[in-house]
């Protein structure tokens, strides 16, 4: 069961949506925890589908959101995206002979929680805590989210700066050692 803050979430329930619990989450996992711009492009261009009710889901709970409480599109993440299984829809389907094979339609229930992260302060402590924002550098709340990610994305780029370098190195050294000569320990410039 999903607990909810009333005064920073909202959210939509989609309930006996025709389709399998396991298919719904493999696009659910993808979403959680993103921002609702960021959602709304994923799920346009994935190709399950899965993809349109789910979309339809965080559409109206961005609309809940912004009529029901006031909250701004761009502050809006996916706090929390939960997939349960429903009903199974059961049938006859005739054979032959007049014989009958069972058809089992499955259903499930989807729920979107939407948070507003500029009025959760525990958010902010927790992004202090982890060290993606530091202390009052960035005071609009859309700008510590971009911070947080653009971080993210440094991050990435040190990484493979890091490796690049280290190979560079490597290569230096064995060339200062004399272990790496044209056609010794490569082997490309055997054939002749």
């Amino acid at each position: 069961m999903i607990k909810r803050d009333p005064d920073v979430e909202v959210y939509a329930l989609g309930q006996h949506i025709c389709m399998s619990a396991h298919k719904a989450r493999r696009v659910i996992d993808q979403i959680r925890g993103r921002s609702y711009e960021e959602t709304l492009m994923i799920l346009e261009l994935m190709p399950y589908r899965a993809c349109y009710p789910i979309f339809k889901l965080v559409y109206s709970a961005a609309a809940n959101a912004i009529h029901n409480m006031g909250f701004k599109e761009t502050d809006l993440i996916i706090s929390q995206a939960e997939v349960n299984e429903g009903t199974i829809v059961k049938k006859l389907k005739p054979r032959a002979r007049g014989r009958s094979y069972p058809i089992k339609r499955p259903t499930c229930h989807i729920t979107i929680v939407l948070q507003d992260i500029s009025k959760d302060q525990e958010y902010f402590i927790w992004l202090r805590k982890s060290g993606w924002v530091y202390k009052d550098k960035y005071t609009d709340v859309r700008e510590r989210y971009l911070c947080m990610i653009e971080l993210e994305r440094l991050k990435w780029a040190n990484d493979v700066i890091e490796r690049y370098l280290c190979m560079i190195e490597q290569d230096r050294l064995k060339w200062a050692n004399g272990e790496w000569a044209y056609g010794e320990s490569e082997g490309v410039w055997d054939k002749k």
